[in-house]
């Protein structure tokens, strides 16, 4: 029987690609970089480096501080790095939005009796900031971050602690997110179910369950599926 459902956060719930490209342009633009490649480069830069994080190679503003240098090409210290970033942050911070069909989505979960969990490859204190924002800190239950367990996902360990949070077996909890890799295949390996949301259709060939909106879940405790 399912009685709890994860959500991943980041382009799950909130559209972090959009903000963060957004974000970029305007910064990089302040430091006479416009080329059309800034957001991609950003994001494959922020992914390296956010992954070491995860791995605990770096801290949290570690891997911020280098972001900065890299992208930049600059070799600056910390609390320049620090400031630097800050000019990215406050206008990434300002982008931030939930999609359409978050607190729909959410709402249905709760109304099924099931217990509503985030579990995102993120840091506490900064995830928390943008569901305050946001205003979906009412609408959860708990917020798991990875910088409150031993690993991130798709480290089993970072499902087994989340479901031992929230006080479920891993059979009884189901995984949702936009990643194949960290979202699904990590809960999958952990003995939870999983769902990929994949709002652009790029996984289309891929053999798991799949949804393009999270408008198209129901929310079971026997069997949960898509409207499809």
């Amino acid at each position: 029987m399912l009685r709890a459902v994860l959500f991943d956060l980041d382009d799950t719930l909130v559209d972090q690609k959009s903000a963060a490209g957004e974000a970029v342009t305007a910064w990089a633009a302040e430091h006479g970089i416009t080329d059309g490649d800034v957001s991609q480069r950003w994001a494959r830069i922020s992914e390296v480096h956010y992954a070491r994080y995860q791995r605990r190679e770096v801290t949290f503003a570690e891997q911020r501080w280098d972001r900065v240098r890299e992208f930049l090409a600059i070799d600056v210290d910390n609390q320049q790095a620090d400031e630097i970033f800050s000019g990215y942050h406050e206008r990434y911070e300002a982008g931030w939005t939930t999609f359409d069909d978050t607190v729909p989505a959410l709402r249905r979960a709760r109304a099924a009796g099931l217990a509503v969990a985030l579990l995102t490859n993120g840091d506490e204190g900064h995830q928390r900031l943008k569901l305050n924002k946001l205003g979906l800190a009412d609408e959860i239950d708990v917020l798991i971050a990875s910088s409150m367990l031993p690993a991130g996902k798709p480290d089993p360990r970072a499902f087994r602690c989340a479901v031992e949070r929230i006080n479920v077996d891993a059979n009884q909890a189901l995984m949702i997110g936009d990643s194949l890799e960290n979202d699904v295949r990590g809960a999958l390996s952990a003995g939870l179910d999983a769902v990929l949301l994949d709002r652009h259709n790029t996984h289309h060939d891929t053999h798991v369950t799949r949804v393009r909106s999270l408008h198209d879940l129901t929310f079971d405790q026997e069997t949960p599926r898509s409207k499809n």
